[in-house]
């Protein structure tokens, strides 16, 4: 790990502000991007997209000091796994807990959402709406992807890691991360453009 990734590392955990934004708000639009592909079904109806992002933020932060990275792709790696897993325990948190839907407070608007989030700064109203429109085409079709070639995309174009980091990940060769991605986008490709979709399988 370089001693400037280090320096910065150890100043977040320290409480210094600058450091925990270098090390996560950058992440951040990217992060809850993946987790609002990862989030569907009844945790959607639950679960804001953007306080799960907080809370892998903060947990990853308390651990962060028992952890050892070798640069800043493996932290992502770190980031994305841990978000991952969060999806997992709030799927089985609440399938466990059958909360009352009613004491359930109402999630943000998805547009004050995404500008609170950065994802959209800067853009007019129409504009907002029409990136909008097209991020919920993008999500829809995500869903659509065997899940295996989803993550694999999201961990590729979302979370911005290299092939050898993904295959550590899942534990599989890299080879299979380059197929399950190119399939994957292809695939995206066709639904986004309106093609007829091949049935999907399994991988």
């Amino acid at each position: 790990m370089s001693n400037e990734f280090e320096t910065k590392i150890h100043a977040a955990v320290a409480g210094d502000r600058a450091a925990y934004d270098a090390l996560f708000e950058n992440n951040l639009p990217a992060l809850v991007a993946f987790l609002r592909a990862k989030v569907g079904g009844e945790l959607a109806n639950r679960e804001s997209v953007r306080d799960l992002a907080q809370s892998v933020c903060r947990e990853v932060l308390r651990d962060i000091s028992t952890l050892e990275f070798r640069g800043e792709e493996q932290f992502r790696a770190y980031l994305f796994l841990q978000a991952s897993r969060k999806v997992v325990d709030r799927y089985r948190y609440h399938k466990q807990e059958m909360r009352d839907p009613a004491r359930i407070e109402p999630l943000p608007s998805e547009s004050n959402e995404a500008a609170q989030m950065g994802l959209f700064g800067g853009l007019t109203p129409s504009r907002v709406a029409g990136a909008k429109e097209e991020l919920t085409r993008v999500e829809q079709a995500l869903q659509l992807l065997p899940e295996a070639q989803r993550d694999a995309v999201l961990l590729s174009r979302v979370a911005g890691l290299g092939y050898q980091e993904i295959a550590k990940q899942k534990g599989i060769t890299e080879a299979a991360v380059r197929g399950l991605v190119a399939r994957g986008l292809a695939r995206l490709a066709g639904l986004l453009g309106n093609e007829p979709p091949a049935t999907a399988k399994p991988e």
